[in-house]
């Protein structure tokens, strides 16, 4: 809200918070001792004209006396008359005639509903504001104020106004401030404005108007102050703003767009103030903000679909110093490189929102801030919040930056810190593993799409090292940047930040979708059902269906491609989306207590390496499609009674391969004489990598780097979704 009042009112700053400060130091009421009128108070009150300019006003004040007529014998010095709250419907002008220095007159939560009934006749050279608010003006004819020519402040918010003739404000050469906020217009148009040439404020919000036309201010060079909130926006025209070269504060509050008008506001270079406060904007795509380069506050909040904040959406904002981005329920992802060239940011408010973690590498990029607000939001204490730690304990860094409301920033996860104090929790109690999270809120369980339409999914994920996304759709098609799919490339489009788009959607589309964020910590996913509705009938809507009607078993055959002595490779050919899947093997021997193994399988997976096997046995392989203990998305009763049945295969694995030489080696022995060569090795590296000449014979540690460079190719996958209370570790064969 305080945004809000900023970016309404540059000018109200100045002279509304100024006066009510001024006026607080200064005597509120002084006698005025003058005859006056029945119903009346007379006194000298401080009033502020619209250049701030302070002045001691004799004030006659009728406010709410049900008076049908204005007095008469006003006393002859009267600079404000306040006729609020009162019958008036025709201003008699007579009675205001011969008061040379009335300069304020209210006439405001009246029954006017002509203009002319007001201005007629009246001819007051030296009157500067006019309030006419909350009274039932329907429209405003040609030359409505040209009895006013010193007229600096006109007030007609609140009336029933749905139409102004282009020439309505002709003659109101001096004016500074115009409000037309609630009213009836539908449109602007940009010859209302042809003679507003010194206009500073304009505030136009509460008025249904969903297109601005191009270049609708052209004439308003000296415009410093634009509220347009609450008008049922949807977009902007490029060129809508051009003309504005004064402007220093624009407001979008409450409007309807659904992206930030990137290209309308570069052309408002001297811009300071910018409110785009409860819109239905879903990402700040990068670029969003660049080099807007006088930007000093920026508003972000109230959105209910805003769920991302790109890599470089703010970009080279030298002057900004404050940004707010609260109360977003959906809001759980800002990117690493989110913010760029921020040199003088010092607030950040960030609380009431969705997000886990804020990275370390924002507060990198944000050299000189001093304040955070991080408060309501489930926060995961783990690597990606070790700066909150080092900032809370003021070790490990030359600048301190403040927790706004530090009792309430608290640990959602994990379970061992929930409900901590962030400042209270130090950086050996967090956890040194950021295995990939996609939050709840980024992904809805469902989403509806017309037939023809194009259809948007949202996945992000944050972990340390930055996990890489990709989608698996109904199909059992794997899209990502690895998928190397020509024909999936022509149906679908996968963003690098993990946007899923679809153009021209037909049922074939419905179904589930998933998506998973992995890297070489973990993985998690998160599944979508989309809904195509289209006017088809119901056979062709049960033919389209991706979940009614078809085997699911028939869809995959688990076959075997490669057996060895201590290994064996299986794959199967998907059909669907099994978002939820696992692989189980046993080896089959007399022996009933042979231990069985299972793991968990990510969507979009089509084999599978099964690794450490004995040689010269049998063994059983199944494949468990949709099983997943309580973790993946709900689906019908049919689906479910199939996904228990399962897929199997059985082999025997080789002979284990023979050592050179005449001698033979029990598994015991073997194991045993492979780890006394593996420490051999290592302790001649270190003698030699410690030597004489500094390490040569080994290059400077090339052949060590290669070694251990080696032993890494052959790395685990730590699985554990968002619920899980345990990972497991594999060792995967992808062929997707």
């Amino acid at each position: 809200m305080l945004m809000l009042l900023r970016s309404q009112c540059l000018l109200c700053v100045l002279v509304g918070v100024f006066t009510l400060g001024a006026a607080a130091m200064l005597p509120q009421a002084l006698p005025w001792h003058v005859p006056c009128p029945e119903k009346c108070v007379c006194h000298i009150k401080p009033w502020f004209s619209p250049d701030s300019v302070y002045h001691e006003a004799p004030t006659v004040d009728c406010n709410d006396q049900l008076l049908t007529s204005p007095p008469w014998l006003l006393p002859l010095n009267t600079h404000t008359l306040h006729l609020q709250g009162n019958n008036l419907s025709v201003l008699d002008a007579a009675a205001l005639h011969g008061l040379p220095n009335l300069t304020d007159l209210d006439l405001s939560q009246n029954h006017f509903n002509c203009v002319r009934a007001v201005t007629q006749n009246l001819a007051l050279s030296s009157l500067l504001s006019l309030h006419l608010e909350e009274n039932h003006l329907s429209h405003l004819p040609d030359a409505s104020f040209s009895s006013l020519p010193a007229l600096q402040e006109l007030f007609l918010s609140h009336n029933d106004l749905s139409s102004i003739s282009p020439g309505a404000f002709s003659g109101l050469d001096s004016l500074l401030r115009l409000h037309m906020n609630n009213n009836k217009l539908t449109t602007v148009d940009p010859k209302w404005f042809g003679d507003l040439r010194h206009l500073q404020v304009l505030m136009l919000g509460g008025n249904p108007v969903e297109t601005l036309p191009e270049k609708g201010f052209l004439a308003l060079r000296s415009l410093r102050s634009l509220v347009l909130g609450g008008m049922g926006l949807r977009g902007l025209a490029d060129n809508a703003l051009d003309g504005l070269d004064a402007l220093e504060s624009l407001s979008f509050y409450d409007n309807l767009l659904t992206k930030v008008p990137t290209q309308a506001l570069q052309r408002v270079k001297g811009l300071k103030f910018l409110d785009l406060n409860k819109n239905r904007i879903k990402l700040i795509e990068t670029g969003d903000f660049k080099d807007m380069v006088h930007l000093k506050e920026l508003g972000l909040n109230n959105m209910e679909e805003l769920m991302s904040i790109e890599k470089a959406s703010l970009e080279n904002l030298p002057e900004l110093t404050k940004l707010e981005i609260t109360n977003n329920p959906r809001l759980s992802f800002i990117h690493p490189q989110a913010f760029y060239h921020l040199s003088r940011l010092e607030s950040l408010m960030l609380n009431t929102n969705a997000l886990s973690a804020l990275h370390h590498h924002v507060m990198l990029s944000l050299p000189k801030l001093q304040e955070v607000s991080l408060h309501s939001n489930p926060l995961r204490c783990d690597c990606l919040f070790h700066w909150a730690a080092q900032v809370a304990s003021h070790s490990g860094t030359s600048r301190v930056v403040r927790f706004i409301q530090p009792q309430a920033t608290l640990c959602s996860e994990p379970r061992e810190l929930k409900s901590r104090k962030v400042r209270d929790v130090s950086s050996r109690e967090m956890s040194a593993v950021c295995i990939p999270t996609i939050p709840t809120a980024s992904l809805p369980s469902s989403v509806g799409v017309k037939e023809g339409g194009k259809l948007l999914l949202h996945c992000r994920a944050l972990a340390d090292p930055h996990p890489q996304l990709y989608w698996v759709t109904p199909s059992g098609l794997r899209l990502g940047p690895a998928s190397g799919n020509a024909t999936a490339s022509k149906r679908y489009n996968l963003s690098p930040e993990g946007t899923l788009e679809i153009r021209k959607v037909t049922l074939k589309e419905a179904g589930l979708y998933t998506c998973v964020a992995e890297n070489a910590l973990g993985a998690d996913t998160r599944s979508v059902t989309v809904t195509v509705h289209g006017k088809v009938n119901a056979r062709k809507r049960r033919l389209g269906s991706n979940f009614k009607g078809r085997s699911l078993i028939t869809d995959s055959k688990l076959d075997l491609v490669e057996v060895g002595g201590h290994f064996a490779v299986v794959s199967w050919q998907n059909k669907r989306n099994f978002p939820s899947a696992r692989l189980s093997w046993q080896a089959v021997s007399s022996d009933a207590s042979a231990p069985a193994f299972t793991t968990r399988i990510l969507a979009g997976t089509r084999s599978f390496n099964v690794t450490h096997l004995q040689a010269e046995t049998f063994y059983r392989v199944c494949l468990h499609l949709g099983s997943d203990e309580g973790g993946g998305a709900k689906h019908g009763s049919r689906r479910s009674k199939a996904s228990r049945k399962t897929q199997c295969v059985s082999f025997g694995t080789d002979k284990a391969a023979e050592t050179r030489g005449g001698l033979r080696l029990s598994p015991e022995m073997a194991s045993t004489a492979a780890t006394m060569i593996m420490i051999l090795v290592l302790m001649l590296m270190l003698m030699v990598g410690h030597g004489g000449h500094g390490g040569q014979g080994w290059e400077n540690g090339k052949h060590n780097g290669a070694f251990f460079q080696e032993m890494k190719s052959h790395k685990g996958l730590i699985v554990g979704g968002s619920d899980e209370k345990r990972s497991e570790k594999l060792l995967f064969h992808h062929d997707c």
